[in-house]
């Protein structure tokens, strides 16, 4: 909704708006150009379309390498993330390679994790379940005791009461 020109939010108060588009002036005192290159002409231009570069990095997430080499569940990710491994040679003349950590990646140990979450949630509630069925055996007890005093005070005053009228009586 609405125009897109500047940073509607994230602003503090009073904060002036920033503004990325000036309209379709193109003047000496604008530090940056964003330009898309829509059509390619008869002509290259030098250091941008007359050679081809290899994209430096790809996805990272396990699901979108999955996606970008429609691979099935079963195959391993890990091979495939090779496509922008860098490789350095040492002081020691070995080369060592560099790749990027994958994300969402379900490995054993993650599994092992989750089930371990699972069986400490389920410990959890059962045990709550049974300080539950104690502390409700607990109450019931108190309340049985609150109520055999009671009945035992009002004995006492019904009686002290039949006394106090027989003493009247005579």
């Amino acid at each position: 909704p609405g125009d897109a020109c500047f940073r509607g939010f994230g602003r503090r108060k009073g904060e002036r708006r920033r503004k990325a588009v000036r309209g379709c002036i193109v003047s000496s005192d604008l530090s940056v150009l964003n330009l898309i290159i829509v059509k390619k002409g008869e002509t290259d231009l030098p250091g941008l379309t007359d050679e081809e570069k290899p994209r430096l990095r790809g996805p990272k997430r396990a699901s979108k390498i999955r996606k970008l080499f429609n691979l099935s569940k079963e195959d391993d990710v890990r091979k495939y993330v090779n496509t922008y491994r860098k490789t350095k040679e040492g002081k020691d003349g070995k080369t060592h390679s560099k790749a990027p950590k994958i994300q969402r990646l379900v490995t054993p140990l993650t599994l092992q994790r989750k089930r371990r979450r699972n069986h400490l949630k389920k410990e959890r509630i059962a045990k709550k379940k049974v300080e539950q069925a104690e502390y409700h055996k607990l109450l019931m007890s108190r309340l049985k005791e609150q109520r055999e005093r009671r009945s035992e005070s009002l004995a006492k005053k019904r009686a002290l009461r039949q006394a106090s009228e027989a003493s009247k009586g005579e």
